[in-house]
């Protein structure tokens, strides 16, 4: 078997290298308190797109520093009782799904809500008012602020309020809501399964923003995460505060929050992504605790993999 990471025995027990702050899980509690404190005005415009099984709605909520941030959702045309929903997050740079993409999930009689994530290429309002660079991956962003500074703290709170919003719907089983997403959205989808422990399925993908410093140690600061070299290029050229970076990025680090979910988690990798190391993906799924598989693709990396959009949906579908 090929590898540009560690043999896969050593994948399933290595436990990350990023340092953990001492007040993380303060740091979360705190952060959630402020989100739980905001009203979400949440408002669905009926959006006009042809569909025999569907109707479409245009959201819009209120999320932490007064950010207006947007979604698309479907839900069926004929709804009786409750019914369960899911939700996706897209990959960096991008946006939700596309409309049509929602038709294949309201099908199974679900309702489904697709996030952009703010600043990024979809609706959602990036408030700035950071201090510092703002120029290179989100998760520097803010780093020379108060990690309550961190553009990725809010973004995974963004994933927490909208499944505040759907699940508070009241034709939405709350018991029977899933999250699934790729690379960033594969992140966003195990930060929120994280922060909001009621949902029941998680389905990341590829899953981003784990493990910062094995990154660093395998020189793979480029792409998706050449926010590292380009903030220590410019801000910190002889690595004084590397330490303190770091740790920084440890509040934003998903393995740190993968102990708190209780959802079931089916994760799928390739093991020749370089994108986002395997070791950094495993950093994560070897912290959670609840009931969990990983689907491993062995001549893939972070790219397309075929059939891995079929297992999600497959899985997502035991609502």
């Amino acid at each position: 078997m090929p590898l540009i990471d560690m043999p896969l025995d050593k994948l399933k027990v290595y436990q990350g290298r990023n340092p953990r702050p001492a007040d993380f899980d303060e740091f979360w509690d705190r952060s959630l308190e402020e989100m739980r404190a905001i009203d979400p005005k949440a408002e669905f415009k009926p959006y006009d797109y042809p569909s025999k099984v569907a109707d479409f709605f245009e959201l819009r909520f209120k999320s932490t520093k007064n950010a207006t941030i947007y979604a698309k959702f479907a839900r069926p045309k004929n709804i009786e009782g409750k019914i369960p929903a899911v939700l996706s997050f897209h990959g960096l740079s991008a946006s939700g799904l596309p409309w049509n993409a929602l038709i294949s999930y309201v099908s199974q009689g679900f309702c489904i809500a697709t996030l952009d994530c703010r600043g990024q290429g979809g609706l959602s309002q990036d408030v700035g008012g950071v201090p510092g660079t703002t120029h290179s991956t989100p998760f520097m962003r803010g780093m020379d602020g108060e990690p309550e500074d961190l553009l990725c703290r809010d973004l995974f709170l963004d994933t927490a309020m909208l499944a505040r919003v759907i699940m508070g719907l009241d034709y939405v089983d709350e018991k029977r809501v899933g999250v699934f997403g790729g690379s960033q959205g594969g992140a966003l989808s195990i930060a929120c399964a994280a922060l909001v422990p009621e949902i029941k399925l998680c389905a990341p993908t590829y899953p981003y923003l784990s493990d910062y410093k094995r990154v660093w140690d395998m020189d793979l600061d480029r792409g998706a995460y050449e926010g590292l070299r380009y903030y220590f290029r410019n801000f910190d050229p002889t690595h004084a505060r590397e330490n303190e970076i770091f740790e920084k990025l440890g509040y934003i680090d998903i393995q740190f929050l993968a102990p708190r979910i209780k959802a079931k988690v089916m994760m799928q990798t390739g093991l020749m992504d370089n994108t986002c190391p395997p070791s950094t993906q495993f950093a994560a799924f070897n912290k959670i605790e609840s009931e969990k598989e990983v689907v491993i693709y062995p001549d893939y990396g972070h790219e397309g993999i075929k059939g891995e959009a079929d297992r999600t949906f497959a899985f997502l579908s035991q609502l």
